[in-house]
C-alpha cells in the first residue's frame, strides 16, 4: 500500500524554509518583543503592498478577523446579514457573535460559490430591505465574481465584507480578493495557502477609520493601553507568528502556481471518470486551490471516500453538514437551499499542497481509478 499520504505535509515547507525561520525567529527571541512588535508592525505593511490594499491590521484567528471587521462594520443586534450556508462554521458565528442573523442564499453548481441570481432576487424581494450586509465567500480558494456582487450591493447601499480565509494569493481579473469590499478577513491557519504555525488572521481594508476601528477593538478597545473607547477583545497576531508570516509571504505566488499544477494533474488523471467532475474555474477567475474538491455523483461519494481510506489516502468532506442544517443557524420553515444540499452530499476533497510530488498525485489518482497499485 505505500506510506500513508495525508491531506497537507507542512514538513517539505519547513524544511526548505529553516534557515530563513531559524534566522527570523532567533531575532524575534532575542529581541523579547513577544506583542505589537516590530514583526506585526512589518507584516502589516507588507500584506497590505501585496494585497493591495491601504491598510491590513493582524488579529489572532480568521474568526476573530471575521468578528472585529463585522463590529467595525456596525454590524449588531436586529441586523441581517446574507451570506453562504456552504462554508465553514465561523462565517456564521462570527455573524451571531455579534448579535446579528445570518441569511443564507444558495450556491451555484459549479465552484460552490454563492448564487448571484439568487442573490439579486433575495436583495430584491422583501427580505432585501431588512439587510445589512453581504459577504461572499472565496470557497476553497475559487474566487467569486466580485464585479457581479458589488453592482448588486453598491446600488444598494449594502457593504461588501470577504470572507477569503481561504483564497489568499486568489485573483479575480487580475486584482487579489479581499480588496474589493469594504473590507476583507483572512486566515492564516497552519494549513492555509499561507499559513501561521499557529492561528492568526488578517482584515483588510481601504477604509482608514474602518482600520483604525479594528485597531483599537484588537485591543482591548484602546489605543492607548490604559484608555479604552469601546468594550473590545484581546486579539493580537503574536510577533512570532508574524515572523513566521513574513518569511513565509513572498513564497505564496509560487507555492499558489505549485498548487495549481496538482490541480492540472489531477484534472487530467481523472477526466473521464465516471461521475466524478473536477473543479473548473470561472473565465476571469485566478483558482488557488486551497482544497481540491470533486463533485462524485451517482451515490458513490462515499464508494470513493472508503476506496482512499484503504488505500492509505487521507480525503475529506467539506462540508458534510451545511451551516442550515445546523441548530444554531436553522432557517425559518419553507428555506430551499437545494444545491447547497446537493453539495454536501456529493464534495469530496483531495490532498493537496505546494509540495506534494507527482508521484503522490498518480498514486491518488490510481486509487480513485481503482488501481491501488498505481503511481
Amino acid at each position: 500500500m505505500g506510506a500513508k499520504i495525508p491531506m497537507l505535509d507542512l514538513g517539505p515547507e519547513v524544511e526548505e524554509l529553516w534557515d530563513e525561520l531559524r534566522t527570523a525567529l532567533d531575532a524575534t527571541l532575542r529581541s523579547t518583543r513577544f506583542i505589537l512588535g516590530p514583526n506585526v508592525v512589518e507584516f502589516e505593511r507588507e500584506a497590505a503592498e501585496w494585497l493591495g490594499v491601504r491598510r491590513a491590521v493582524s488579529l489572532n484567528s480568521g474568526t476573530d478577523a471575521l468578528v472585529l471587521g463585522l463590529r467595525a462594520l456596525g454590524i449588531g443586534p436586529g441586523d441581517e446579514v446574507v451570506t453562504s450556508a456552504f462554508t465553514f462554521v465561523a462565517t456564521a458565528e462570527a455573524i451571531c457573535r455579534v448579535g446579528a442573523t445570518p441569511v443564507f442564499v444558495d450556491v451555484e453548481p459549479a465552484s460552490f460559490n454563492l448564487d448571484l441570481e439568487r442573490l439579486a432576487a433575495h436583495l430584491d424581494g422583501p427580505a432585501g430591505e431588512r439587510t445589512r450586509l453581504v459577504i461572499p465567500v472565496h470557497l476553497f480558494g475559487h474566487p467569486v465574481d466580485m464585479d457581479a456582487v458589488l453592482s448588486l450591493c453598491e446600488p444598494r447601499g449594502i457593504p461588501v465584507f470577504e470572507d477569503a480565509a481561504q483564497a489568499f494569493g486568489a485573483t479575480w481579473r487580475g486584482r487579489r480578493v479581499g480588496g474589493f469590499g469594504r473590507a476583507g478577513a483572512f486566515s492564516f491557519f497552519p494549513s492555509k495557502n499561507l499559513g501561521a504555525y499557529g492561528d492568526g488572521g488578517l482584515v483588510v481594508s481601504d477604509d482608514d477609520s474602518f482600520a483604525d476601528t479594528v485597531l483599537e477593538l484588537r485591543n482591548h478597545g484602546a489605543l492607548d493601553k490604559y484608555e479604552a473607547h469601546s468594550v473590545g477583545y484581546n486579539s493580537r497576531l503574536d510577533e512570532i507568528q508574524a515572523a513566521v508570516l513574513r518569511v513565509k509571504l513572498p513564497h505564496v505566488d509560487a507555492w499558489n502556481d505549485k498548487r495549481r499544477e496538482v490541480a492540472r494533474l489531477y484534472r487530467e488523471g481523472l477526466a473521464g471518470l465516471d461521475g466524478v467532475e473536477t473543479p473548473d474555474e470561472a473565465e476571469g477567475a485566478h483558482h488557488v486551490f486551497h482544497q481540491y474538491t470533486l463533485r462524485v455523483r451517482d451515490g458513490r461519494r462515499d464508494e470513493l471516500e472508503r476506496r482512499l481510506g484503504d488505500a492509505g489516502i487521507a480525503c475529506a468532506v467539506y462540508y458534510r453538514v451545511p451551516l442550515h442544517r445546523l441548530a444554531p443557524f436553522a432557517q425559518p420553515p419553507g428555506t430551499e437551499l437545494r444545491e447547497t444540499d446537493r453539495a454536501s452530499e456529493q464534495v469530496l476533497s483531495l490532498p493537496i499542497g505546494a509540495y506534494q510530488p507527482e508521484p503522490v498525485t498518480a498514486r491518488i489518482v490510481a486509487a480513485l481509478r481503482g488501481d491501488q497499485t498505481g503511481g
